[in-house]
C-alpha cells in the first residue's frame, strides 16, 4: 500500500495508489473506521480492518466503488506536511559518506564519533514532490542535497527491543535532507544548517511496512539535472533500522508520526573537489527502490 496526500480542486486529500500505479483512490470514499483529516491522524488511528479493506481494494475491478483519479491528473503533496515533532536524523550512517565528510568538513567542525550520531531537524512545514526549495542564498550559498530513507513510526513505544522494532513502524518514505553547509560548519551542532524553511522534502508516497519487510535492502540514489550523484543501497547502513530505533527509544518515547531519517550515502555536493552545490534552477531527484522518485527544483 502506498499512501499519499494529494491536491484536487485546491483541496488536500488522502489517498492510496492502485497496484498498477495508474490511479488513486480517495480514502474518504472507502467508508473506513473514521474519516482521517490528515496523514498523522491516519497513522495514529488506522485499524487492521482498515488496512485489510484498503489492501483488498487496490485492483481495477474495485475502482467503480470509490472516488478515483488518474494519477497523472492530481498534484502530489508532502505526505506529512507538519511533522508531530522535529525529525530525528542519523548522521554519517554510510562508511563512504563518513569518509567524505571527514575529508571535506572543516576539521574543527567535525569529529568522528564512536557511536551512532543523532541530531534533530526542524521542519515547521515540509515540502513535497514538485515543490520549490528556497535557496536562502542571503544566509548560505552552499546548498546541498542528501537522499535518505525515512522511517515513519506507527505505534507509541519506549525501550523497544531490536527484535520488536518492525512492529512499531508504519512505513517508509523518501526524504531530501537539504543542507546549508556553511551554516553547518559555523555551528558545532548541525541543527541550524539543516532546518531552514523548505529544507525538508518528503514523498512521493508512504509505503506501508507490509510491502518492504525486514531486512531493508533498497537501492538509493540522487540526481541533479539528470546527472547521477549518489548511488548506494541501504544494506550498507553502519547502524541498521532495528539498532537505530531500539537505541533512540531507550528512555525516549516515540509516537505515531515520528520521522526518523536514516542517513545519506556518499556523493553529496560537498564531497566533490571542487564542491558541487545546488544553484537556482537545478532539478534534484531522490530515488529509492519500491518507493519512487522525489523531485524538487531550486528557487
Amino acid at each position: 500500500m502506498k499512501f499519499i496526500c494529494f491536491k484536487e480542486a485546491d483541496k488536500e486529500k488522502l489517498g492510496v495508489v492502485s497496484k498498477d500505479s495508474t490511479f488513486v483512490i480517495e480514502l474518504s470514499s472507502m467508508k473506513l473506521s473514521k474519516d482521517f483529516y490528515d496523514m498523522n491522524d491516519l497513522i495514529r488511528n488506522i485499524s487492521n480492518y482498515d488496512i485489510e479493506k484498503i489492501e483488498n481494494s487496490l485492483f481495477d475491478k474495485c475502482a467503480d466503488n470509490y472516488i478515483i483519479y488518474p494519477i497523472n491528473t492530481i498534484k502530489l503533496c508532502s505526505p506529512i506536511k507538519r511533522p508531530v515533532h522535529d525529525i530525528i536524523c542519523v548522521g554519517v550512517n554510510y562508511q563512504e559518506h563518513l569518509d567524505e565528510t571527514k575529508k571535506n568538513f572543516d576539521k574543527g567542525s567535525f569529529k568522528e564519533a564512536k557511536n551512532t550520531v543523532y541530531f534533530s531537524k526542524r521542519a515547521t512545514e515540509t515540502i513535497g514532490p514538485g515543490d520549490t526549495i528556497i535557496s536562502h542564498v542571503n544566509i548560505d550559498e552552499q546548498l546541498d542535497y542528501e537522499v535518505e530513507l525515512a522511517v515513519i513510526i506507527g505505534t507509541k513505544g519506549i525501550n523497544i527491543p531490536k527484535e520488536q522494532v518492525e512492529d512499531y513502524i508504519f512505513g517508509y518514505t523518501i526524504m531530501n535532507d537539504i543542507s546549508a553547509r556553511d551554516l553547518q560548519q559555523q555551528h558545532f551542532q548541525w541543527y541550524r544548517g539543516k532546518s531552514l524553511d523548505t529544507f525538508t522534502s518528503l514523498g512521493p508516497v508512504i509505503v506501508h511496512k507490509s510491502e518492504i519487510p525486514f531486512p531493508i535492502e533498497l537501492d538509493i540514489c540522487s540526481r541533479v539535472n539528470g546527472e547521477l550523484r549518489q548511488n548506494s543501497n541501504t544494506k550498507h547502513f553502519l547502524a541498521d533500522i532495528s539498532s537505530i530505533i531500539s537505541e533512540i527509544s531507550n528512555g525516549i518515547t516515540l509516537e505515531p508520526g515520528d520521522i526518523i531519517a536514516t542517513g545519506t550515502p556518499s556523493g553529496v555536493g560537498l564531497g566533490f573537489n571542487p564542491p558541487r552545490f545546488m544553484k537556482s534552477g537545478d532539478i534534484v531527484e531522490c530515488e529509492i527502490e519500491n518507493i519512487g522518485i522525489l523531485k524538487n527544483i531550486v528557487e
